[in-house]
């Protein structure tokens, strides 16, 4: 049986692997200095495993005027400790994710540090909070340029440079900023019309909320979608003491095949990118239409509790506040409820993004690129057109100078790249082609510069003579 050498002693293997690798050295890229202040190469929004990841692969590339803003406070970062309520992450445990091929940085290593070889086997899923605990040792042992309770509200362009505006403080200033800002960061938690235009806000809560179910304790709540944070928080709900949560369906019965396996197993994640719009449009209809399943152990904790109930080919025909209840309507009559709770996904639009505002008119949607022959698909034809390392792209020409530096590393990439930045099976493929476009984009804007400096170098290395002035020994 191994011991664990415990997390002390793997910190110190990081930094020994990170020597033997020559991380560090000196940053290549030209200053751009402003009267109204300092100008980082990169600001990237959002302090998550996509952030954090990217964080690290600039840094790898010697690009280190960096910075990480987040809107959390430090060490919340992300949905694990906010309002994620899985019990484990649904992603299979050996996938790698931003360790960037550095065996000491995995969540493996991370693991067996503290549990040895023998825990990691015993280990089924990654537990939803020990993936947050390696998130935030993850930032530590890097010591990532990460700013907290940093709240993006707008970023301007400038022409070249972004000003970059935050709820509180000083705006700051970059050459690039990614949008490392998860799954909602490309739009929008979705809130059907149905509930939003009948109903208080008082009423209803997206699942990406923050719920108070101890505070319905007794009550019976109602949940609507198939999808595995509707059974994440039935359960949840239940065990804090909800006494019903209805589970309302609109399919006939629940998905049973889960796209994504194949997608990990097959190599379609890491070549996504490499396919035409035709096939990417046509996989990622089918990817819509298919919907996930919830993974088994969740679906079991949930419905094994009393009071769980389960609604399939029901969907929701009217709601309606009765004043001291909720009456939602189905096809198979109308029942009441105190709560209701949506698991009914997001909407990708940049329009929906408020940071966004001053650019999203002028970006390039798949409506704009690609015309299918068969039905459009409305949820896809929403999603920005990226260029293949994330760059968000131009409508028209004029508006080329205003994205110039911007690039969307989050869930609206899910169709120009596929399951990537802000999926965990993605982002060991998907980090690299970001890194590789940032950094390329700092030296291609400098090219005259470098080329120029280059051209310039006389530095001698050489200082042989011949003749020889001294003795050979």
């Amino acid at each position: 049986m191994t011991q664990p050498i415990g997390l002390a002693a793997l910190a110190q293997q990081v930094a020994t692997d990170l020597e033997r690798l020559a991380h560090g050295g000196p940053a290549w890229t030209v200053p751009q200095p402003m009267a109204e202040g300092h100008v980082h190469d990169v600001i990237i929004v959002g302090g998550g495993q996509s952030g954090l990841g990217a964080a690290f692969g600039l840094l790898r590339e010697r690009v280190s005027d960096i910075l990480v803003l987040d809107e959390n406070p430090a060490g919340y970062e992300g949905p694990w400790d906010t309002y994620a309520r899985m019990m484990t992450l649904r992603t299979p445990k050996h996938l790698t994710a931003i360790d960037l091929g550095i065996p000491s940085l995995t969540f493996r290593a991370f693991w067996e540090a503290q549990h040895g070889a023998d825990g990691w086997e015993a280990l089924d899923k990654i537990p939803r909070r020990d993936w947050m605990a390696y998130l935030r040792w993850y930032r530590a042992v890097l010591n990532l340029p990460v700013r907290n309770e940093a709240r993006v509200t707008l970023i301007e362009p400038l022409g070249g440079r972004f000003r970059v505006h935050l709820a509180d403080g000083a705006p700051l200033f970059a050459r690039k900023v990614v949008l490392a800002t998860g799954i909602q960061g490309g739009g929008n938690w979705h809130v059907p019309e149905l509930v939003r235009d009948r109903l208080p806000a008082t009423r209803y809560a997206h699942t990406s909320a923050s719920i108070d179910y101890a505070g319905l304790a007794g009550k019976r709540i109602a949940l609507l979608g198939a999808g595995a944070s509707a059974f994440d928080n039935a359960h949840a709900a239940l065990s804090a003491g909800v006494a019903e949560a209805h589970v309302f369906v609109r399919r006939p019965e629940l998905p049973r095949v889960n796209p994504i396996r194949h997608m990990e197993r097959s190599g379609i994640i890491g070549r996504f990118p490499a396919l035409d719009d035709a096939a990417k449009y046509r996989m990622m209809v089918a990817f819509f239409d298919r919907s996930q399943p919830p993974t088994n152990d969740t679906f079991d904790r949930a419905s094994a509790l009393p009071g769980f109930h389960l609604h399939l080919g029901t969907p929701w025909l009217d709601v309606a506040d009765t004043g001291d209840a909720v009456a939602v309507t189905t096809p198979r009559g109308t029942e009441t409820f105190d709560f209701l709770v949506l698991s009914t996904g997001l909407v990708t639009d940049p329009a929906l993004r408020p940071e966004l505002a001053l650019v999203a008119d002028g970006i390039a949607r798949w409506s704009d690129r690609y015309r299918p022959a068969e039905a459009s698909h409305p949820l896809i034809d929403a999603h920005p057109y990226l260029g293949p390392q994330f760059q968000l792209l131009p409508r028209t020409p004029d508006d080329a100078a205003a994205l110039h530096g911007l690039f969307a590393f989050n869930y609206s990439g899910l169709i120009s790249l596929g399951l990537s930045a802000s999926a965990l099976s993605g982002l060991r493929h998907a980090l690299p082609r970001l890194v590789a476009g940032v950094a390329d984009q700092l030296f291609l804007d400098d090219r005259d510069a470098m080329i120029a400096a280059y051209l310039d170098y006389d530095e001698p290395e050489f200082i042989g003579a011949w003749p020889r002035t001294e003795a050979v020994a």
